[in-house]
C-alpha cells in the first residue's frame, strides 16, 4: 500500500459524500497517482465500514468489468468487485429517483443467490454452480461519482465500482441442466429493445465472475457467505437513463424485471 490510513479515510469520506449528496469529483488518482490496488480496495472497504457503522446492511455483492475484451483493453486480468447496500434495492417494477443520482446508466445482469459458502483460492465454475440456489434477472444502476464518467480502474474500485441501485425479479431458475453461457437477454428502454446479449459475454460463463470474486475475497481471508445475492456483471454496454424512462430486462427462461426512473 502507498497511502496512509488518514489519506484512505479522507478519500473514503470524499467519495461517500459524493454518493450521498449526488455530486461529482475528479478521479482521485489525479491527486494520488501513487495509489495502488490495495489502496483502492482499502478505500472501498472504508466506505463500507462507514455505512455499516451507521446501521446499514449489505444487500449483496457485485462484479464489474467482466468482459474479456474490456479487461484486455484496460490491462487487467480479473474483474473489479464491490458491494451493494440493502437500502439501494429498488422493488421490482418500482421507482428510482434520478435526483439522488448524478448520471445513471443501467446494465443487464444475471444475479446469483448462494445456498452454500464459497471461498477461494481455487474456486471454479463448478463450485459456484453447486453452491447456487437460483439465478434471476437483475438490473444494476451504475452511477460513477467521477465527473463525466471519466476514471481509471483504481479510482473506480475505490468508488465501489460505481454501485448505485439495483433491482431483481422475474422467475428463479435452478442452474442444473441449464447452460448459462447460451441464455439470451434483451434490455428494453421505454418498450424498445436497446441491448441484446447472452451469458457468455460475462467471462465466457457468468459463474466465472462469482468464482473470481470468491478467490479475490479468499486472498483477504474472507468468503462469500451462504444466502448472498451477487450480480455477475454487465452482459452488454451500459445504457444511459433519465427521468421518465422505464427499463425492463428479459432473460430467457427467467422472465423479466423492471424499474422506472422518476
Amino acid at each position: 500500500m502507498k497511502l496512509d490510513k488518514a489519506t484512505i479515510e479522507k478519500l473514503a469520506e470524499l467519495l461517500e459524500n459524493c454518493q450521498l449528496q449526488a455530486k461529482d469529483t475528479t478521479k482521485i488518482t489525479d491527486d494520488y497517482p501513487e495509489m495502488d490496488w490495495d489502496d483502492a480496495y482499502a478505500i472501498q472497504n472504508t466506505i463500507k465500514a462507514r455505512k455499516l457503522a451507521r446501521g446499514q446492511k449489505i444487500g449483496g455483492l457485485k462484479a464489474g468489468l467482466t468482459s474479456h475484451a474490456k479487461m484486455k483493453q484496460m490491462g487487467v486480468t480479473v474483474p473489479v468487485f464491490g458491494f451493494m447496500m440493502a437500502d439501494t434495492l429498488v422493488p421490482d417494477g418500482g421507482d428510482c429517483k434520478v435526483a439522488e443520482l448524478i448520471h445513471p446508466k443501467v446494465e443487464p445482469e444475471i444475479a446469483f443467490m448462494t445456498n452454500k459458502a464459497l471461498r477461494g483460492p481455487g474456486c471454479h465454475i463448478g463450485a459456484v454452480l453447486a453452491a447456487t440456489e437460483y439465478v434471476i434477472p437483475g438490473i444494476e444502476v451504475i452511477d460513477s461519482r467521477y465527473r463525466d464518467f471519466k476514471f481509471d480502474l483504481k479510482s473506480v474500485i475505490a468508488d465501489n465500482t460505481s454501485a448505485a441501485r439495483y433491482v431483481v425479479g422475474g422467475e428463479r431458475m435452478k442452474v442444473h441442466g441449464v447452460d448459462l453461457r447460451s441464455v439470451g437477454i434483451v434490455l428494453e428502454k421505454n418498450g424498445q429493445p436497446v441491448a441484446f446479449g447472452a451469458g457468455a459475454a460475462v467471462l465466457g460463463h457468468p459463474a466465472a465472475a462469482i468464482a473470481m470474486l470468491a478467490n479475490h475475497l479468499g486472498a483477504m481471508g474472507e468468503e462469500i457467505p451462504a444466502g448472498t445475492l451477487i450480480l455477475s456483471g454487465g452482459i452488454t454496454e451500459a445504457v444511459a437513463v433519465q427521468a421518465g424512462d422505464q427499463v425492463r430486462l428479459r432473460v430467457q427462461g427467467m422472465g423479466s424485471t423492471s424499474m422506472r426512473f422518476v
